[in-house]
């Protein structure tokens, strides 16, 4: 699941990197979320009675920080390559790893991620906008936080309900952030675009992720993320014309065979929600 949407979403960043010239990276941002927090409150329609105080303040807590990835992530590709951009965002994952990991094997494992990390992005070259890189770190701050709000919303509310209180918050903070810096600009097929992007991501991914992060500890899914730098460099390559050097193919490896291991090592025994046990 954490794989098919980490496709998913590099898929739906490519396209979304399209209409950066049209609508700004703001306006591709704002697009995603605001479909996407229209389609889960229509299809989810969540209930009061599904949520304590506790899980739904988590809820909204979790639909702010979606917002601010979006809004930093489509904020970042605008200065920088998206293999760059998805590199710099797997440190907050990699910090989750490190953080939660157990014993004298959890260094290993984001160990080996971070060295392909640093191969895919070689900072030493000086030639990334500084700009772009503060903006990517920010947003990996705010993946860190994602991956922890989201286990802890899948631990308390039972299915993917608590996506249908998150995501219309998240359309409602990008709405309120840069809404009106895109209003002027849309056009009837921006607004299908914006559709079908929201489907691809945030809606497919999120709802996937969501479901695995019940299935695997904090320490595995946030290693397990670095394979999305090298998803996002193969199809930078493949949509974008955007050619990685032999340094970043080697980093390619490293942080697939981190995401392999991971995985392998990483299971987690499902909760049950507060509202079901």
């Amino acid at each position: 699941m954490a794989v098919t949407a980490m496709l998913s979403v590099q898929l739906g960043v490519a396209v979304a990197v399209g209409l950066i010239d049209r609508v700004g990276a703001e306006g591709a941002a704002w697009l995603r979320l605001a479909w996407a927090g229209l389609l889960f409150l229509a299809f989810l329609r969540p209930r009061a009675a599904g949520f304590t105080r506790r899980s739904l303040a988590a809820c909204v807590a979790l639909g702010v920080v979606t917002a601010m990835i979006t809004l930093l992530f489509m904020a970042a590709l605008d200065r920088i390559p998206m293999g760059t951009a998805s590199a710099l965002e797997f440190l907050g994952p990699l910090g989750v790893a490190v953080a939660n990991g157990r014993g004298s094997r959890r260094l290993v494992w984001p160990g080996l991620a971070a060295v392909g990390v640093l191969l895919m992005t070689q900072p030493w070259s000086g030639t990334v906008d500084p700009i772009g890189v503060a903006y990517a770190l920010a947003a990996a701050v705010c993946w860190a936080c994602y991956i922890l709000l989201t286990q802890k919303v899948g631990d308390t509310v039972s299915g993917i309900n608590g996506l249908a209180v998150s995501m219309p918050v998240a359309g409602l903070v990008g709405t309120v952030a840069v809404g009106p810096l895109v209003f002027d600009r849309l056009t009837p097929d921006l607004l299908l675009i914006g559709l079908g992007l929201a489907i691809m991501l945030p809606m497919f991914p999120f709802a996937l992720e969501f479901l695995a992060l019940r299935r695997l500890t904090t320490a595995a899914f946030g290693t397990l993320m670095s394979l999305e730098p090298a998803f996002a460099l193969v199809i930078g390559f493949v949509v974008l014309d955007q050619v990685p050097g032999p340094a970043a193919v080697v980093g390619i490896v490293f942080v697939v065979a981190a995401g392999i291991g991971a995985a392998r090592t990483g299971a987690r025994a499902l909760p049950v929600p507060a509202e079901v046990g």
